[in-house]
């Protein structure tokens, strides 16, 4: 095959799409609904709302597809992983059975739109594996099987091959999907309004400020990946955030479907027009102080794939809710005309969908039959409570490590390492770079003050807390955090 693309850190979706650039926005609006955020979620939020008449705008501070969604494997699923049968032992089987047909509802609504719209975006139906080659998770799989099956979701336990190592077995998500993203998204957004380059500073009921002029809303939808209004909602205290990472290799040989392993160091996989997406080693935001995330990939693409070279490598963020369930629906009691879209998990994709669904619903005053199990004001106390006292736990430690944690001397500090350094009676977050300059910010997050944590595998800036992350010389790069942390 000719190799047209070169080793970086970029997805693969974005070296094979160009999107064209959008004007900020023009002044002062008046519109119906404003989406804050133009990935899957807010694109997808304002073409459906567009659809049934509603007058409709998306702001998006960068770019459309700037932030997560181009950092996606792009697998369009309700296989999440083992998931079926603990939602039926915490929640019972009538809201497992919604959240697997919600999830199937999202994958034919993709189906129905692309073919509508005549989307050209590699848009293919494929089965999704969930595979271990750990025999002590073999009956998991199996109990999984039956579960998915039971709720309505063509499933079935099965061996597998095709793959270039042995395994115990799998679950087969028969009709799921997969596709290109960027394509997908490059002719949607050019079916609604988005505004590039306006940033969101702050809401206030239905007055939105931005760089570039306000704007009034009936409604307003965050989808913005994580919600950055603290107050109402409190998102922050119900949710974590999780980085995975993904090498792309140049692949002639077509895989017969998406594979996802629940094991421990497992690997994710699946094939794109000449190449394989390969992925794993994820982890908690912040918690990676030894890092070696793409060298471990490298060594399994080096010993599974010997022929194949690396073309691209990226990593991506999810948030993570502490009983699984995405928040999908009104942001707040206090504010019903807002709505929220987060908490996807690493399955961004089908939940993009089910959001705009939902959403489009709730604005228009139609009936949906998935709101209320996403609805972001539930509270499922035995799914939740394990998760949420692990992330008061994390949250604690991170906001008094400063009492507690001796800082490094900047003397100390290797060259190509970051650490916590104490410079007179200041600590702060410094990165020596290779030619021994000090680059020093804050160290602490702007968002609620964790301590932040050093993440080798990138050179960044990561908060422990709630996932907010800056490169070395304090710019932002995700949210929740609004601003930089320059000192």
């Amino acid at each position: 095959m000719e190799n047209k693309y070169t080793e970086k850190s970029k997805s693969i979706w974005s070296m094979t799409t160009h999107l064209p650039p959008r004007n900020p926005l023009p002044g002062d609006l008046t519109v119906e609904a404003a989406v804050i955020g133009a990935g899957m979620a807010g694109i997808l939020t304002a073409y459906l709302l567009q659809k049934q008449g509603i007058d409709v705008i998306v702001l998006e501070a960068d770019q459309v597809a700037s932030g997560q969604t181009k950092n996606t494997t792009a697998k369009i699923t309700s296989q999440h992983g083992i998931i079926y049968q603990d939602l039926i032992k915490k929640l019972g089987k009538q809201k497992a059975r919604t959240y697997a047909l919600a999830n199937e509802a999202a994958i034919r609504a993709y189906g129905e739109i692309i073919g509508e719209e005549k989307i050209e975006c590699g848009f293919e139906r494929l089965p999704s594996y969930l595979y271990t080659r750990e025999p002590s998770m073999v009956v998991r799989l199996e109990q999984e099987a039956q579960a998915a099956s039971a709720l309505g979701i063509p499933a079935h336990f099965t061996q597998i091959h095709g793959l270039p190592f042995d395994t115990m077995g799998a679950v087969c998500f028969e009709g799921q999907a997969q596709f290109h993203p960027l394509a997908f998204l490059k002719h949607l957004s050019q079916k609604v309004t988005v505004y590039e380059g306006t940033r969101v500073l702050k809401v206030k009921k239905h007055m939105i400020w931005t760089d570039h002029g306000t704007v009034n809303a009936k409604h307003v939808v965050f989808a913005s990946h994580y919600p950055f209004v603290n107050l109402p909602g409190m998102f922050f205290a119900r949710q974590h955030q999780d980085r995975s990472y993904v090498l792309c290799l140049d692949h002639p040989d077509q895989l017969d479907g998406m594979f996802y392993s629940e094991d421990k160091d497992g690997l994710s996989l699946r094939w794109t027009h000449g190449a394989l997406l390969l992925g794993g080693n994820s982890h908690r935001t912040g918690k990676n102080r030894t890092g070696g995330e793409y060298q471990r990939l490298k060594q399994a693409a080096k010993q599974y794939y010997p022929d194949s070279r690396i073309v691209a490598r990226w990593s991506a963020q999810d948030c993570m809710p502490h009983d699984d369930i995405p928040f999908i629906g009104r942001y707040s009691v206090f504010r019903p005309f807002w709505y929220v879209a987060t908490g996807f998990k690493k399955w961004g994709m089908t939940s993009s969908m089910l959001s705009a669904m939902i959403i489009r619903d709730q604005i228009c005053g139609l009936q949906n039959p998935y709101a209320r199990l996403f609805c972001p004001q539930r509270f499922h106390v035995r799914a939740s409570l394990p998760s949420l006292l692990a992330d008061m736990g994390e949250s604690a430690i991170s906001l008094t490590k400063g009492a507690f944690h001796l800082p490094l001397r900047a003397a100390d500090l290797k060259e190509g390492h970051g650490g916590i350094i104490r410079i007179g009676f200041k600590r702060y977050a410094c990165y020596k770079d290779e030619k021994g300059v000090l680059h020093k910010t804050s160290a602490r997050c702007p968002h609620l003050g964790c301590e932040l944590e050093w993440n080798p595998a990138e050179k960044t800036w990561d908060c422990p807390c709630h996932g907010s992350r800056f490169d070395y010389d304090g710019r932002l790069i995700d949210n929740p955090a609004q601003k930089g942390n320059a000192f």
